[in-house]
C-alpha cells in the first residue's frame, strides 16, 4: 500500500526527517509515536504533498506509484485521506456542502452525522466554533464521506476527553473497517487512542528517525518507563544481548 525508501525532507533550509524507510501493508495498521517536534507531522504533511516540505532525496511509493511529484489533489483522488491534528477554520463553506463534494457512492449526511451528533453542525461553517472533539467528528466524518484507502491519523485524541477519545476509536475503526485492504498511519504523542485501535505494528520518530519498530503496546510501556532517549538507543536490547554474553 504504501513504501517510503530513504526519505529525506527539509522545511526552509532545515532538515526534519532523515533517511526514513517504511513499508505499509493493506490492511496494515501502523502506530508512530514519538514526542512532540519530532517529525510526526512533517512526515504525514510530506507523503500528503505539502508543498513547503521538500523532498530532497528517497522516494513515496503508493500502491505501486511514485507519487513525489504529485500535487495534494492528486494523491487525495489516488486514495490517501488525512485527519489533521489542526484543521483550519473555513468561513463561507458549511460542513454540509463539503461531504457533499467529497462523497463517494451514496453516502448519507444526515444518518451519519446524526450517528456522530454532528447533525446540527452541518448547517455551520467548517469548524467555526467547533470544540476539540467536535472538530475531531467533524474530520472522521468528511474521512467516512471520501472513504480512502490510505488513512492518516494525526494524533486523534489530542484535545479529545476520555468520552470521546472511545467514541473516535469506533469511527476510525468503521473507517477502517470499510474495505478489508484499508491501511492507516496513526500518529500518537500519548498512545491512548491504542486503548480503542487495534495497531499491528509500531514504531517511534525522534529527531527526525525512525528506531525502534516492534509490537507498539511493549514499545508504549517501554516509552512510559524510560521515556524516548531510552529508546533511541535500543536500550532495551542491551540486558538480552550482555546476558547472551555471559553465557557465552
Amino acid at each position: 500500500m504504501l513504501k517510503i525508501e530513504n526519505l529525506t525532507v527539509k522545511v526552509a533550509d532545515k532538515e526534519v526527517l532523515s533517511d526514513i524507510n517504511m513499508q505499509l501493508k493493506p490492511g496494515e495498521q501502523m502506530a508512530l509515536l514519538g514526542p512532540n517536534g519530532s517529525g510526526k507531522t512533517s512526515l504525514l504533511m510530506t507523503i500528503i504533498g505539502f508543498a513547503n516540505y521538500q523532498i530532497t532525496r528517497g522516494d513515496i511509493i503508493f500502491k505501486g506509484k511514485r507519487i513525489n511529484e504529485l500535487s495534494i489533489d492528486q494523491r487525495a483522488r489516488l486514495g490517501i485521506g488525512v485527519m489533521f491534528q489542526r484543521p483550519p477554520t473555513v468561513r463561507g463553506i458549511k460542513l454540509r456542502q463539503m461531504i457533499q463534494l467529497i462523497s463517494k457512492d451514496k453516502f448519507n449526511t444526515d444518518k451519519e452525522a446524526s450517528l456522530l451528533n454532528l447533525k446540527d453542525f452541518l448547517g455551520r461553517d467548517l469548524n467555526l466554533g467547533f470544540s476539540g472533539g467536535e472538530i475531531k467528528r467533524s474530520e472522521l466524518l468528511q474521512l467516512l464521506a471520501v472513504a480512502p484507502n490510505l488513512c492518516l491519523f494525526d494524533e486523534p485524541e489530542s484535545g479529545v476527553d476520555l468520552e470521546n477519545i472511545a467514541l473516535v476509536g469506533k469511527l476510525i475503526n468503521r473507517i477502517l473497517q470499510k474495505n478489508k485492504d484499508n491501511a492507516s498511519l496513526i500518529i500518537t504523542h500519548t498512545g491512548y487512542i491504542l486503548d480503542y485501535v487495534q495497531a499491528d505494528r509500531g514504531c517511534i520518530l525522534v529527531g527526525g528517525k525512525l528506531h525502534c519498530m516492534g509490537n507498539p503496546k511493549e514499545i508504549l510501556e517501554t516509552v512510559k518507563k524510560h521515556g524516548y532517549e531510552w529508546c533511541i538507543t535500543c536500550a532495551r536490547e542491551k540486558p538480552k544481548k550482555q546476558y547472551h554474553q555471559s553465557r557465552k
